[in-house]
């Protein structure tokens, strides 16, 4: 997600036209939010119709082997992280409409620490599974459903990581106190788009509950 703005009429266009066009550039933002929130929803249900179709379905008793189970261990230790880097960022972004932009930078931060860490406690997961990938469908959808996870946390963690460093940038590129809060067209765009991950970091959060029920907890 971009939370830059470039005007890119011409230099005399009314600021009527100007004004129209940036609210449109407000307007991509919050689409395009919600357009990752629906992308992300669609794939992730493919996968649990697959999950509950091949459970139920139980061919040849192929479904799970007795005893085969996701190493639990790094299935707290992931949710935990991603739990955390989506409620700090609704927590600092909470903070920033109240005025408090360092408790977004902590807040923020802290939260891409906490994704990177779920990466690697996710991509090693795979380095440890007691099982192999075709061994069985719960097995199947399992590693199916970490790649999806994979590809979650590093656009979470990274939507966030540049939100905060944009909010870094601002203050060179505006001065004075707290230019996030200001009325220029780049720092309203820069809220715009806090607003919206903040958005998708509380989907990401639901939708690691209900997947860590699925494959984790039997």
């Amino acid at each position: 997600m971009t939370d830059t703005y470039k005007d890119s009429l011409a230099p005399n266009a009314t600021p009527e036209e100007r004004e129209f066009e940036f609210r449109s550039h407000i307007g991509s933002i919050w689409t395009g939010g919600r357009l990752a929130i629906g992308v992300a929803t669609f794939m992730y249900a493919s996968l649990a119709f697959a999950y509950f179709y091949l459970r139920s379905s139980n061919n040849s008793h192929l479904w799970r082997i007795p005893g085969q189970l996701a190493p639990l261990y790094y299935g707290w230790t992931i949710l935990i992280c991603m739990l955390l880097m989506a409620g700090l960022g609704m927590y600092g972004h909470s903070r920033l409409r109240k005025g408090f932009t360092n408790d977004f930078q902590v807040a923020g931060w802290t939260g891409v620490a906490l994704g990177v860490i779920a990466l690697i406690f996710q991509v090693w997961e795979l380095v440890v599974l007691p099982f192999y990938p075709g061994s069985s469908g719960y097995a199947s959808t399992f590693v199916a459903f970490v790649v999806m996870n994979i590809m979650t946390i590093v656009f979470a963690t990274y939507w966030l990581e540049t939100a905060v460093a944009r909010s870094l940038r601002m203050r060179k590129e505006l001065g004075g106190t707290k230019p996030e809060l200001s009325s220029a067209h780049t720092a309203r765009s820069f809220r715009a788009n806090v607003s919206s991950m903040s958005y998708y970091l509380g989907y990401v959060g639901i939708i690691s509950i209900g997947f860590f029920l699925m494959f984790y907890v039997q």
